[in-house]
């Protein structure tokens, strides 16, 4: 059987996770404008988001504006944006699945064998929904790379890293550490003796 504070810990790590993943998500700093070239204007830093692109002046002053059209935005921000949502879900669902399934709960049941299968496959659910942040984020990041290496790319439009992406990232790590721990809930099977159990003679044979 697996370890209580081994589910607990893969629990509070796929908690932190998903917390991440929303914080993530819902940041409009998802890649910011990038000093490069010869105009260099500090002035106003450009972030744009999942959701919103937003406008940071050197006074304090923030403008921000909500897109108006989904089919007026690319391929990759509307692919990662379903990927995130659908990543969200399924990991709400997988938290949801673990905690019946760990000996700390009272639910699913008294059969320990059958608490972890539940932990077990809670832990798969988890590592499923990490894994489409993962996909989400990569597909985003590699948008940004190959619009700011392009050499049509105008200087002032150009866009680098910011900082919800990285926190999409470590929620999808943690995700990933603690889905695994949960999925290494899984079961043994009960050992089989090596030697044929002895059983008392039988009252026949005396006869």
């Amino acid at each position: 059987m697996a370890n209580k504070g081994l589910q607990i810990l893969g629990f509070a790590l796929a908690l932190l996770g998903l917390i991440g993943l929303i914080i993530g998500t819902i940041l409009p700093q998802w890649k910011m404008s990038a000093y490069v070239g010869d105009n260099i204007i500090t002035a106003i830093a450009m972030y744009e988001g999942l959701w919103m692109s937003c406008a940071f002046q050197s006074t304090g002053q923030i403008q921000c504006k909500v897109y108006d059209s989904i089919l007026q935005l690319n391929s990759a921000l509307q692919a990662t944006r379903a990927l995130m949502i659908v990543s969200i879900i399924v990991t709400v669902a997988g938290l949801g699945v673990a905690c019946m399934g760990m000996k700390c709960t009272n639910c699913g049941g008294d059969d320990k064998t059958k608490k972890s299968r539940i932990a077990m496959t809670g832990g798969i659910i988890i590592l499923i929904g990490s894994l489409c942040s993962i996909v989400a984020c990569s597909w985003y990041a590699h948008d940004i790379i190959q619009a700011f290496y392009n050499p049509f790319t105008p200087v002032n439009t150009k866009y680098e890293f910011g900082s919800a992406i990285f926190i999409a990232w470590a929620g999808a790590f943690l995700a990933v550490v603690g889905g695994g721990m949960l999925a290494a809930s899984c079961p043994r099977g009960k050992p089989s003796p090596k030697y044929p159990i002895s059983r008392p003679p039988s009252s026949k044979e005396y006869v």
